[in-house]
């Protein structure tokens, strides 16, 4: 049995339109629509009914069709993945995170489960494409434009057309190493964009590395590949391989790249577009302000100028595209998705650690529910400490609440109830102090620079309480099975419904995962 799968459900994204489309999930709008905010507007209210994906198809100013909310659903994004459920992702995390092996295996069975790691390793080696469907159109010089691009502004004072979904590659000056990113990009003349990334990505590194050198930085960037490549460009897990290399293992199969026509840079050969530039080290301009995903404006910022001077296509190339915002947003989706990912490789760095949740409501990483298995005294500050340095997107997460193993992570109703009952504040309160922290977050006092808040809500031990800690209420397992058995003979089997308050966040993942619509759950029980 392979470690992941025998290759994706499809290849490029126009596959995965035809995929969708087949299932169910794909409504073509013929109708025009602008892409100055209109279109953005329109894909947000479908998105948050969780509404199909959607292909506009009559793009005001522009002959490219656009492509948004492919990743607007947890099943849409599995499926991107060439799985079936929800419930595989855990099993491919599990699989994943024998990677992260820190030591060499015991016994007959890790050795084999060893070997295949190996052998998926090899398979998920880069190919070379030399017919790229991308080269299929070569625009130099001045035949090469930006407004050729149905670029969308999706909030009304965001500063211009954004670039979202493409993939920004570099690559080392001095190693060679490439760097796949996805970072936004605003268009600022017919032929230049400024590029907003953080200044510990890896683009960022490589330019300092060229101004170093004294060099231009080159930079492609790939419009309109499989959802499986934004995947793995995103996912910031910590093994020690290229994005190209993950993306392979995500598939099963090589990614099939191509060298661009006028850098020393390979893209994916499937991209519907791809953008070929330079940055010249210290060439900057204003970049924002633009509507983020904590819910507001984002300040306005000096970025890398990026010109562009050569873009190859498809024929008649798509555009795939997204936005920031309050959730839900495919970028929440994808970190639902991506937490049970996380789930088995969180584990295995801190073994005391048996499930945890990162709330779409509180931005996907801003706040995290953890559960542990409770041996001694102090065990919850430091599951929370190790939380927070396990994984580079956890150094972000403002507040840690760690509850008993018990306690279902993805229930609010009893994560609530395990605050308030076993949560004393001046004692069971962890607050770290001007911590490096997100740029965006405007509730901290000094932007860059925040506190982090741990929450040990799980029952107290030995010298953590100075008296006797109440027993929980509880009714035998056989008396829960009799009455459960029961609830149709009584007449009682439409009440029986264990899911969480919808007015709570619980019930949005719970949804999603069914693939039922959002707005469904707030009218049960309401």
């Amino acid at each position: 049995m392979a470690l992941f799968r025998s290759g994706p459900a499809t290849r490029d994204l126009r596959g995965f339109l035809e995929l969708l489309e087949s299932k169910g999930q794909l409504r073509r709008i013929t109708a025009p629509v602008d892409p100055d905010l209109e279109l953005a507007a329109v894909a947000d209210r479908v998105l948050a009914a969780g509404g199909p994906a959607l292909l506009f198809e009559n793009v005001i100013g522009s002959s490219m069709p656009v492509a948004v909310n492919l990743l607007g659903t947890v099943e849409r994004v599995v499926w991107s993945m060439g799985l079936e459920r929800a419930e595989q992702l855990e099993d491919l995390g599990s699989r994943l995170a024998l990677l992260q092996q820190p030591r060499p295996p015991k016994g007959l069975t890790e050795t084999k489960a060893f070997a295949r790691v190996f052998w998926d390793l090899l398979k998920a080696v880069p190919d070379r494409d030399l017919t790229p469907p991308c080269h299929q159109q070569v625009f130099e010089g001045e035949a090469m434009t930006l407004d050729a691009l149905p670029l969308i502004r999706p909030w009304p004072r965001d500063a211009g057309g954004v670039i979202t979904l493409g993939l920004v590659i570099t690559k080392d000056p001095e190693t060679g190493v490439p760097n796949v990113g996805v970072y936004r990009l605003q268009k600022q003349s017919f032929n230049t964009m400024t590029v907003h990334w953080l200044s510990v990505r890896g683009g960022a590194r490589h330019l300092r590395k060229a101004a170093a050198m004294g060099k231009k930085l080159e930079v492609a960037v790939a419009i309109g590949v499989h959802p499986l490549l934004v995947m793995a460009a995103a996912t910031p897990i910590p093994v020690q391989l290229s994005e190209w290399l993950f993306a392979g293992l995500y598939a099963g199969e090589g990614v099939r790249l191509t060298r661009c026509k006028t850098l020393d840079l390979k893209v994916p050969s499937h991209s519907e577009i791809v953008l070929e530039g330079t940055i010249t080290p210290g060439e900057v301009l204003p970049d924002g302000p633009f509507g983020d995903h904590m819910g507001f404006y984002g300040g306005v910022e000096d970025s890398p100028l990026v010109r562009f001077h050569c873009m190859t296509q498809r024929r008649k190339p798509i555009m795939l595209t997204t936005f920031s915002g309050r959730p839900p947003k495919e970028e929440a989706m994808l970190a639902i998705a991506l937490n049970r990912i996380y789930t088995p490789i969180l584990r295995q760095q801190i073994p005391e650690i048996k499930d945890f949740f990162l709330p779409m409501e509180a931005l996907s990483y801003k706040l995290a529910v953890i559960s542990i298995d409770k041996a001694y005294p102090g065990q919850a500050k430091r599951a929370a400490m190790a939380f927070w340095s396990a994984l580079p997107q956890f150094t972000y997460t403002k507040f840690v609440v760690v509850v008993d193993s018990h306690i279902n992570v993805r229930d609010p109703r009893q994560v609530v109830w395990a605050i308030a009952a076993q949560v004393d504040p001046q004692r069971d309160l962890f607050v770290l102090e001007n911590t490096p922290f997100d740029s965006l977050d405007f509730a901290s006092e000094q932007l860059g620079l925040g506190g982090r808040l741990a929450i040990d809500a799980t029952t107290k031990i030995g010298p953590e309480k100075n008296h006797p800690w109440g027993e929980p209420l509880s009714r035998p397992a056989d008396l829960e099975a009799r009455v459960s058995s029961r609830m149709e003979e009584l007449g009682l089997g439409d009440l029986d419904d264990q899911s969480p308050d919808p007015a709570l966040f619980g019930y949005v993942l719970d949804a999603l995962l069914q693939n039922r619509p959002i707005g469904s759950a707030a009218s049960k029980g309401s």
